[in-house]
């Protein structure tokens, strides 16, 4: 048998059948600490295509972190096929800050291609578009809401990608919602590199929430099984199918105060119903909010003190309420009976 070739990143060697973090120097801090984006490379025996796994482009995103952490720890990973790589934290800068943002304040998933002359965020991307992206044919990008929001499991995917399309269903999130590629995101310059992406969006920032965490490293090994990377066993497919929505609306408050909400992610309602209330704080004055369109809450605040014109609901449009409810019912069902894949650790 003639064995695979060593897998070389960033100047390291990984041999095939073989594991290894790598880092990725970026910076160096004010007081002289070194930065870098550490990255796992699984270097399968047997040939197969190259993923990447990516959480933390966001430093305030950290349920990601937590799926790559459990992702990382699956036995079935011993008899990968092809390469996996994967960087549970992008953003180190606006990990340990807790911020969404880099010290520069920018978005570094509005920064792509990026540069290796330009600013800190631009050099960061230009680092991971070069050292991973480049690499791979596909990627699975981890996120979720910011701080104050949350979102229902979701993958985020291009309308015109059928292949991205295909996996998106493979994953088996609750919704798939299709949109278009923003300039200077991670997703519109891997395309154009020919990497299909499928992004991940669950939870909120700051936290952990464990359907969400169960449900992406489950969508992930089937998305690696798809691809004849993993070996079938012990990996279902998705029970049900996701809801397709090919567009999504905020609706924001119509004035500030006091919000109760009637209605959660999942959720699916009609235009014209009452989903929450706002009032002041004697209760003297109650606004009541009736949804604006019908579909799927994919996304909520959280925090009860709000302003006119907070956003509040986002909702997914779909083309039968009846339909989409007799959908998210077994979808939700799937989540709860997913695996945990990590059984002696519970959060």
């Amino acid at each position: 048998m003639i064995r695979r070739a060593s897998f070389g990143i960033a100047g390291e060697i990984i041999d095939a059948g073989s594991r290894k973090t790598v880092q990725l120097p970026v910076s160096t801090l004010s007081d002289h600490t070194p930065v870098a984006i550490s990255a796992h490379v699984i270097h399968g025996r047997r040939e197969g295509p190259t993923v990447f796994v990516s959480a933390g482009i966001h430093g305030d995103e950290v349920i990601g972190v937590e799926i790559v952490r459990r992702l990382l720890r699956a036995r079935t990973l011993k008899s990968l096929r092809g390469t996996l790589i994967v960087v549970p934290i992008v953003n180190t800068f606006g990990f340990l800050n807790h911020s969404r943002y880099l010290p520069d304040r920018r978005d570094l998933n509005r920064c792509f291609p990026g540069s290796p002359h330009g600013s800190l965020a631009s050099r960061l991307a230009h680092i991971f578009l070069k050292e991973i992206v480049s690499h791979c044919s596909l990627g699975i990008d981890l996120h979720s809401a910011a701080i104050h929001r949350t979102n229902l499991p979701q993958i985020r995917v291009s309308a015109r990608n059928r292949n991205a399309l295909q996996l998106a269903q493979v994953f088996g999130a609750p919704v798939i919602l299709t949109s278009s590629l923003r300039p200077g995101s991670l997703r519109a310059e891997a395309q154009k590199l020919g990497v299909d992406m499928l992004l991940y969006e669950a939870g909120e920032g700051m936290r952990f929430d464990e359907m969400s965490v169960r449900a992406g490293v489950a969508g992930i090994l089937r998305v690696l099984k798809s691809l004849e990377m993993l070996p079938p066993k012990g990996i279902a497919k998705a029970s049900a199918r996701s809801v397709l929505c090919s567009d999504s609306h905020w609706m924001r408050a119509p004035v500030g105060g006091l919000l109760r909400m009637f209605k959660s992610e999942g959720d699916v309602i009609k235009e014209g119903e009452i989903i929450a209330a706002i009032a002041d704080p004697f209760g003297e004055v109650e606004t009541e909010v009736a949804a604006e369109y019908s579909g799927i809450i994919v996304g909520r605040a959280v925090m009860p003190i709000v302003h006119e014109g907070d956003a509040l609901f986002h909702i997914a449009t779909v083309k039968s309420v009846d339909v989409a409810e007799a959908a998210i019912d077994d979808l939700a069902s799937q989540l709860e009976e997913d695996p945990l894949f990590d059984e002696d650790e519970i959060i």
